[in-house]
């Protein structure tokens, strides 16, 4: 059966509504995202399931350290099999080699007692397997999506939905702790990334990705070569990650200062978030004109004024705005370093691609967390504040040292300005498997084909 044309789905500013009319894009999505549910259930079950098993915060404190390490420093080399093997192939073994791992720890830790050692094992193991799906995901839009514009709202849409689900999973740990042991939300983590996993699998627009292995074995780039190109991006997510392992302490730090407890604090990050789904949502409705490496620059500057702000704050109600409008910059910085990411490498490096600069997102929020912990003991809460936003802008304007950009200026015409309307629209009403392919950009591979059939079956 012939993929369905996406002529109907786009306008001259395509909108929300028509990334959720492309064909298969419903199903695939609220699959991804049921999966991805599951990373902001099991971190916290874990937590709080090894804390109660153990008797010992350091064992907890431990193994959650294990859980992260894994999960962020081993995403590049599960992202890589997703782009040799294709996701079928890869997801499968990953899923259920993760809930063989979640299987034996939910037994380790239902009654006291467990030997540290098990517990530490236990949880590495469920982090080094942890299914890639929101990489995955992002591949899957850039394949369906063609028309750069939607493909923006695509990433914009998805980077909402997935900073919700960080939100509102923890929220479902706490109401399953109020009525039974922690050890329950593993089970439930466990049940949504299998069955999100499962139905994202079986959906015939992952099954229709080709993987490198069998298209194109001898064009795979390698993980160093994958890095060395989107060495931009991934510096500015960083720096937006480190922002934001920052933040959380400094916060705590500001509402201490002032006289307030942990429910305020709550609510300043609470409008941290705020900003950051509306900045997201907004960016993705915008048609913009200039490159994305552009603005990628101006969100990270954007984001580093506003932390200088946030320092002189006079109270925890301006802080609370002020960290409103930082979080404005936020989404929209890491949408357009994924869509810079997306377009820099070659079609069977894409999963690869996103995935460094989620990892550098990560890592910068650890590295910021620890950072913030050091300064905030030595300097005034105003002062880190400031070096935070300071780290934020290098991170941001490393982006002209790119090798992609070298010889361009930061205003030149470059790789990532959005096609004319008329153009985008003229290639979205031909089928897709009429469509010829795309040029091809100086040092990057053309865009795959999305097949035209798909196989009826798993």
């Amino acid at each position: 059966m012939s993929a369905p044309s996406t002529n109907s789905t786009t306008s001259t500013r395509p909108s929300y509504a028509a990334v959720l009319r492309i064909p298969y894009a419903r199903r695939t999505f609220a699959t991804a995202l049921l999966g991805r549910l599951s990373y902001g259930i099991v971190p916290l079950s874990v937590m709080l399931a090894v804390t109660r098993a153990s008797g010992s915060y350091a064992v907890a404190g431990a193994a959650m350290a294990l859980f992260g390490a894994t999960v962020v420093l081993l995403a590049p080399a599960r992202a890589a099999l997703i782009d040799r093997y294709g996701p079928r192939r890869s997801l499968v073994p990953l899923l259920l080699a993760h809930l063989t791992a979640l299987g034996l720890l939910t037994v380790a830790v239902w009654s006291p007692g467990a030997p540290a050692f098990v517990l530490g094992s236990l949880t590495a193991l469920a982090g080094a397997c942890a299914p890639p799906l929101g990489p995955t995901m992002r591949a899957v839009w850039s394949r369906i999506a063609e028309d750069r514009q939607l493909l923006q709202r695509a990433y914009s849409l998805d980077g909402v939905a997935e900073e919700l689900l960080f939100v509102s999973g923890p929220l479902l740990v706490g109401v399953l702790a109020g009525f039974t042991v922690p050890a329950v939300g593993i089970v439930v983590g466990a049940a949504l990334m299998a069955a999100g996993t499962a139905g994202f699998v079986t959906s015939p627009a992952v099954r229709a990705m080709r993987p490198a292995a069998r298209s194109a074995p001898r064009r795979t780039d390698g993980g160093r070569r994958v890095l060395g190109r989107i060495r931009g991006p991934v510096g500015a997510a960083a720096g937006v990650g480190l922002a934001l392992g920052s933040l959380d302490l400094l916060v705590v730090v500001f509402a201490g200062q002032h006289g307030h407890g942990g429910a305020s604090v709550a609510w300043v990050l609470a409008a941290l978030s705020a900003g950051s789904a509306v900045g997201g949502l907004l960016n993705g409705a915008v048609a913009w004109r200039r490159p994305a490496r552009i603005r990628l620059a101006l969100l990270a500057l954007g984001l580093a004024l506003a932390l200088l702000g946030a320092g002189l704050a006079p109270g925890l109600g301006t802080l609370a705005v002020t960290m409103a409008v930082a979080g404005f910059f936020v989404s929209p910085a890491l949408t357009t370093a994924y869509l810079i990411a997306d377009e820099t490498v070659a079609p069977e490096a894409r999963v690869r691609a996103g995935t460094w600069v989620n990892t550098a997102t990560n890592a910068g929020s650890t590295i910021g967390s620890a950072g913030a912990g050091v300064l905030a003991g030595h300097l005034p809460v105003a002062v880190c504040f400031a070096l935070t936003g300071g780290a934020v802008l290098l991170a941001g304007l490393g982006i002209s040292a790119d090798p992609v950009f070298r010889g361009r200026g930061l205003f030149g015409p470059g790789p990532f300005s959005h096609p004319p309307a008329s153009t985008a629209l003229a290639a979205q009403a031909v089928p897709l498997q009429h469509r010829p392919a795309p040029p091809a950009r100086p040092g990057v591979l053309p865009l795959g084909e999305f097949e035209d059939k798909a196989r009826s079956g798993p």
